[in-house]
Formats: C-alpha cells, structure tokens, sequence
C-alpha cells in the first residue's frame, strides 16, 4: 500500500515538474523571438485592405521600419500577454498532456499507440484553448497597433480586456475560438511526432535493447534538439493556414 502510495507522489511529482519546465520554455521562446511573432502576426492579416498596418517588403524591411518609426515599444508590442499565454499554455499542456498520457495508459503500466499519443495531445490543446484565447486576442490586438491607428490605442493587457469586453462583449474575447480548436491539432501532430520519433531514435541507438521508459538515458542534446526541430516543422507545415485565419478573425 505504501508503495503504491509513493509510486502516485512521483507521478504526481512528474507532472508538476513537465508543467514548469514548459512555463520556463514558453518564457524564454517568446522572450527570444517576440520581434518575429510581431512581424508575423502583421503579415499574417494584412491583405493590402487593412489601412492601420503599414506594407512591408519582407521580415527584414518589416523589423526595420517597426523599429525605426515605433521604436523598442513596438518591436515587442503585446509581449505581456505574448509571455503571459505561452507561460501559460505550455505549462498547461504539458500538465494536461501527462495526465491524459497517464490516464490512457493506465498509470504507466500499458504501452501508448500513437493514436492515444495524439488523443492526449488533443485533449491538451483543446483544454488551453479555452483558457488562454482571451490573452492571444489581447495579443494579436496590441501587436496591431501603430501610429496609423485610428481609433484610441490600448494602453496594455489590462485597458485591453476591460475596452473589449466594454464595448465589444466578453464574447469578443472567444473570437478566432474555432480556428484555435483547429491549431489544437499543431500541438497533437508535434508532440505525436516527437514520441514517435524519440522512440525510433532509441531503438536505432540501442539496437532494440532498452524499453522505452528507460530509453531518455541514451539520447544527447543533439538528438533532442534534431527531435523538436523535426517535429516543429512537421506541425507548422499542416496548421499555419488556421493561424492565418485565426488572426484575421481576432482583428
């Protein structure tokens, strides 16, 4: 029974532990990449009608002119909420994503198919969906902003939310709800990649003698890196069209 009962802890313990490793991740990729989410996110709605969001050549000509004629401030505008939902959307997943991978798998004790790989990727994703499309729309609304603005500018996250959900409704806060459950799918096809690959790199480093659980011991920082790069752009390959969509929808 006691066993039984520190066998739970650690689980529990491991889940905890995949949450905040996923909240330190989601700080320093959007700390470290925030410009180009910027820039991406401006491409991304500007269909040539949009007359508050300049016309950029390229990545290099957008950050140069956002940099010259917005300065700091709009190089890295929204990146409150930006650092706020990836924090928390990926130490959600990964919490989410545990336990459901647990849960299917009867507590470590079956073997997960890569069908239930993507059931419990699924499910994370459509759970963080639902807390965190409010803070991606306050996003995407503040990386809008330029001198060109014609209506009153948003002064942060908070005035944000409270200017919206004012004049526009708390429902305003759910638009682009619909594509988001569809990107729920970039999170499912990574993650289902990334298993499916790790356990293919353990079988190959290995010859087949470590069972999976044990087969982490066996892989460097090289093979993980190649491992997330691969499975990344796998994802982003299927999905980037509803971030497009996504986008439009929440201006």
């Amino acid at each position: 029974m006691s066993e039984s009962s520190d066998h739970q802890k650690q689980k529990q313990q491991w889940h905890w532990e995949n949450a905040t490793a996923g909240a330190i991740a989601g700080f320093a990729t959007v700390a470290s990449l925030h410009p180009l989410d910027v820039v991406r996110t401006r491409f991304q709605v500007n269909d040539g009608r949009l007359t508050n969001v300049p016309l950029y050549k390229n990545t290099a000509n957008a950050i140069y002119t956002i940099a010259r004629t917005e300065g700091f401030r709009g190089i890295y505008a929204g990146f409150y909420p930006a650092v706020l939902g990836s924090t928390v959307s990926w130490s959600l997943y990964f919490f989410f994503y545990g336990r459901a991978k647990n849960r299917y798998s009867k507590g470590g004790e079956k073997k997960l198919s890569p069908g239930f790989h993507l059931l419990s990727a699924a499910e994370a994703g459509a759970l963080v969906s639902l807390f965190t499309n409010p803070v991606w729309l306050v996003k995407t609304r503040l990386q809008l902003q330029t001198p060109m603005h014609q209506t009153r500018p948003y002064s942060g996250f908070n005035d944000a939310l409270r200017t919206i959900v004012k004049e526009e409704g708390w429902r305003a806060l759910y638009r682009g709800m619909g594509p988001s459950l569809l990107l729920v799918s970039h999170g499912a096809i990574q993650f289902t990649t990334y298993e499916e690959l790790r356990q293919i790199f353990v079988r190959y480093k290995t010859k087949g003698r470590v069972n999976d659980t044990e087969g982490d011991k066996v892989l460097n920082s090289v093979d993980y890196a190649m491992l997330g790069a691969s499975s990344k752009f796998a994802a982003m390959l299927f999905t980037y069209p509803y971030q497009v969509i996504r986008a439009r929808l929440q201006v």
